[in-house]
């Protein structure tokens, strides 16, 4: 087989590889799995996004996203004593809390990638959070903070919006803010 093809079969197989994953896969063991160099792992899924493949980079490893799935942005407020428990309820929910953004008046909307999609995400943002000198993005805006969801249905996401409530976590919108998520279309 030629050197192209076998690189065009091991990019289809890191594709199929990140689609069946339950979870982020570093590219350290794409490298070991395909004796290849880590290096070579990075450029095969950057050609892999230029033919249009959604593939997000976490601190746990690639994922594949799924444009089937639903999602839903949703405004919190909380302490950052209850960033664990916002967290755990939309993933122990069957959510996977992609991001999290501000709108700040000066530098309109600051986003941070998380895809965090396990209780074990969870801890590792908490602990990569609490390792460095570095605060969480809500408190740019006085704890006022945005997260995209995804699930596999809408109820799932109602279910999620139902427990923020209960919680107290869900925030109104103000008049600067572009958008009511809330509203149906």
């Amino acid at each position: 087989m030629k050197p192209s093809q076998k690189g065009n079969q091991r990019r289809e197989n890191i594709r199929a590889d990140l689609k069946n994953a339950s979870g982020p896969i570093s590219a350290s063991q794409l490298a070991s799995r395909y004796g290849v160099s880590r290096q070579v792992i990075v450029q095969d899924v950057a050609l892999l996004r230029a033919n249009g493949e959604d593939i997000q980079a976490t601190s746990s490893g690639y994922l594949l996203q799924d444009a089937a799935r639903c999602s839903r942005v949703f405004k919190s407020y909380h302490s950052d004593e209850d960033t664990a428990a916002e967290l755990t309820l939309c993933v122990d929910l069957g959510g996977c809390v992609k991001d999290v953004f501000v709108y700040h008046r000066a530098y309109d909307v600051i986003r941070g990638e998380l895809n965090i999609r396990s209780r074990l995400d969870v801890q590792r943002f908490l602990e990569d959070v609490s390792s460095g000198k570095s605060t969480l993005l809500k408190n740019t805006t006085s704890g006022y903070h945005y997260h995209t969801v995804t699930a596999d249905s809408e109820e799932i996401l109602d279910l999620i919006q139902q427990a923020l409530t209960e919680h107290g976590f869900l925030a109104p919108l103000t008049d600067y803010e572009p958008v009511n998520f809330w509203e149906e279309d």
